[in-house]
């Protein structure tokens, strides 16, 4: 006769007898919900409306055209935090965008404007260049006092987002299809504009 011992199984690592999660489980769940949270509060739009973007540049044509118009170059400094806000959190953060996304856009689309959704991240992209032309012309002003760098930064942007505003030519987006030809954007970064030959400066799908 054969005695064989018992075998010993491995610790279980998931709800215990009581039907609790364990340590492990516990863990992992916790990372889970922290990942979803931040990507609800820090997540760009993807889709993006083009109605909206063109309308939030247009805001951000009539505020950088008062700085410059006016001499009240401070302005630079919500002009700054508003992109950074958006390239962070699309329009969450915003105060210019939350009144484009929850006012202005639906008010039109009731008055029949249709929704133009176009990829989300070429216009995150020109949400970054404004950024860097913002932060730059506050540093400008605030640490250097140089009202001639500001007003010059400011100008630049004026252009740019007036282009969109008013034609739909979004010169980021232009600059992101370019990169992403080149290879300098990974491929997978927009899903959407990979797949197809090009992206128009407006951001939109382009089929040849």
């Amino acid at each position: 006769m054969v005695v064989t011992a018992p075998v010993k199984q491995p610790p279980r690592r998931g709800p215990d007898s009581s039907g609790r999660a364990g340590p492990t489980q516990m863990l992992t769940n916790l990372v889970g919900y922290r990942d979803r949270i931040m990507s609800r509060l820090f997540g760009f739009p993807d889709p993006v409306n083009e109605v909206s973007a063109r309308l939030v540049a247009g805001g951000v044509v009539v505020i950088a055209g008062t700085a410059l118009l006016s001499g009240q170059t401070w302005l630079v400094l919500p002009l700054a935090y508003g992109f950074v806000a958006r390239v962070l959190a699309g329009p969450r953060f915003s105060p210019l965008g939350q009144l484009v996304t929850r006012m202005v856009t639906p008010m039109l689309t009731r008055r029949g404007v249709e929704p133009r959704p176009v990829p989300g991240p070429p216009k995150r992209f020109a949400q970054g260049i404004g950024a860097v032309v913002t932060v730059g012309a506050s540093i400008a002003w605030f640490g250097f006092g140089s009202a001639l760098v500001a007003n010059l930064l400011l100008g630049i942007l004026v252009v740019a987002a007036g282009l969109e505003a008013a034609f739909g030519f979004c010169i980021g987006c232009r600059v992101f299809a370019l990169l992403m030809r080149a290879g300098v954007i990974p491929a997978d970064t927009c899903v959407e504009c990979d797949a197809v030959p090009a992206v128009s400066a407006r951001g939109e799908q382009r089929v040849a």
